[in-house]
């Protein structure tokens, strides 16, 4: 047994046992401390993979594609259980949240981690659709948890729109599955990843076809993609901040991951439909769409949920246009916007506690009254805008500059949508950070801020500077998404 195979088995053993014992856990304290050393042990078994790979079987496998988005996922949680441990706490000390609401909440993050895990390791396409039916049903629980009228509506809603896709996700797996059937026969070889991709030139184009679009539908649903996104900005205003952050910087990315996971299987068969068009057409209605809508947010979470839509937009425009430069600057974009994003959401969830309020209109002066978090919103609202020196700016040049070479006239609606958000978001930002503070004493805040800053700091290091291994290894995984 090498340490590969160890190590991916934690990735998923540990969140999984973490999750049982959570349950047995009545202390909120003594839960997020086990929640937090959990997520750290995740991070490093994720970690150990770089340089130990286990061998694939039916059922899991680790490769280039999917171990960058396995640490980057875990990085992730980890930070955000960090962040989850002051900012649940403030909500019990102000009666926002009670114990028995709480019951179960570090069980169903550990839950939640182990299932996105899994969708990221299977190497089976009905593990994968498991693993994210699972993922949807956990969230829909912690979505809800405020067991406000707003939440609860937002959680059915949710588990309305994700079991939908979901649904549609189903179909399209099990078309895939027949297309596979006469040439690979029954049975889990069908099903695995690396043989279908083998034998992706063999199967019938119809089949395919007709799959991809089930497919797209149903996993766009639950990566954000309008016109199929209306869960997504009710789920993130009215959840806990904690969730919004793992939505954002992380599920999405892991449902976008299942769409890439097919188009290189439409890629491998000629005679197949070009899945790239459809994606394109997607990403730039959901930048466009979300860059309108940005401007009639009234809340802030609301006002980040949108931005997420946006990203994921250009996100799927990049890997739709396909090509070395476009999948690397799709893959360098996933990777800035999880960062981002969710170091916004550490921000916003702060914010929204020392205010009392999520409305844009009532928080304003922030670098004044809130030095810390105002220039922390600041910084992290410039990043994800797309200006230098942040990642996030390098990532959407590489978009644009891709677009111009080769399609001129999709670079129009592309720039465009991403001036719409841009001036959105600066506007937004001007009165929040800079506008006259309330005339009220402060409050004190009263939680960690080093998440925020670690993730802040990296894409601010990206944008300068990203390691030749990092650039090699998106390199390699551009070309295998073809």
């Amino acid at each position: 047994m090498n340490a590969g195979f160890i190590a991916m088995t934690a990735l998923l053993a540990v969140p999984a046992g973490a999750a049982l014992l959570l349950v047995l856990l009545s202390g909120y304290r003594l839960g997020a401390r086990v929640n937090v050393g959990a997520a750290l042990s995740s991070l490093l078994a994720a970690v150990t993979l770089f340089g130990a790979r286990p061998e694939a079987n039916l059922y899991l496998r680790v490769d280039d594609f999917n171990l960058y988005l396995i640490v980057l996922n875990n990085l992730v949680s980890f930070t955000t259980s960090v962040f989850s441990a002051s900012y649940i706490a403030h909500e019990l000390e102000t009666g926002r949240l009670t114990p028995v609401y709480l019951r179960f909440y570090h069980a169903m993050y550990q839950a939640l981690l182990f299932a996105m895990n899994l969708a990221l390791l299977a190497n089976n396409i009905g593990l994968l659709w498991v693993a994210i039916e699972l993922a949807t049903l956990i969230t829909v629980l912690m979505v809800g948890l405020y067991r406000t009228r707003a939440a609860l509506e937002a959680a059915w809603k949710y588990f309305i729109l994700g079991s939908l896709g979901i649904a549609l996700a189903l179909f399209g797996t099990i078309l895939v599955y027949l297309a596979a059937q006469p040439v690979m026969g029954e049975g889990l070889p069908a099903m695995a990843w690396d043989q279908l991709l083998a034998r992706a030139s063999a199967f019938d184009p119809a089949l395919l076809n007709l799959a991809f679009v089930f497919l797209l539908l149903g996993y766009g649903t639950k990566a954000g993609l309008a016109p199929l996104h209306a869960w997504l900005p009710d789920a993130h205003a009215e959840g806990p901040t904690p969730i919004s952050a793992i939505l954002s910087g992380l599920l999405l990315n892991v449902a976008l991951y299942a769409v890439l996971r097919f188009k290189m299987l439409m890629s491998a068969n000629p005679h197949a439909l070009a899945p790239g068009p459809l994606m394109v057409g997607l990403g730039l209605l959901s930048l466009l769409f979300a860059g309108l809508m940005l401007y009639r947010r009234g809340d802030i979470k609301r006002l980040f949920a949108y931005s997420s839509i946006e990203h994921m937009g250009i996100i799927t425009f990049a890997f739709g246009m396909g090509g070395p430069l476009a999948n690397f600057a799709g893959l360098l974009h996933m990777t800035m916007h999880s960062l981002t994003k969710s170091a916004i959401f550490f921000a916003v969830g702060h914010i929204s506690q020392v205010k009392g309020t999520q409305r844009i209109s009532t928080i304003r002066g922030l670098t004044v009254t809130h030095p810390a978090l105002g220039w922390g919103l600041v910084a992290g609202v410039i990043a994800i805008a797309g200006m230098p020196p942040f990642g996030v700016f390098m990532s959407e040049f590489l978009v644009v500059s891709s677009t111009f070479a080769r399609q001129p006239l999709l670079a129009l609606p592309l720039v465009l949508g991403l001036l719409l958000a841009f001036g959105t978001l600066l506007w937004r930002l001007n009165g929040m950070a800079f506008g006259k503070p309330d005339t009220g004493p402060a409050a004190p805040v009263q939680a960690s801020i080093l998440p925020m800053l670690a993730h802040l700091a990296l894409v601010f290091v990206a944008g300068i500077w990203l390691p030749g291994p990092l650039v090699n290894w998106f390199k390699n995984v551009a070309v295998l998404l073809g």
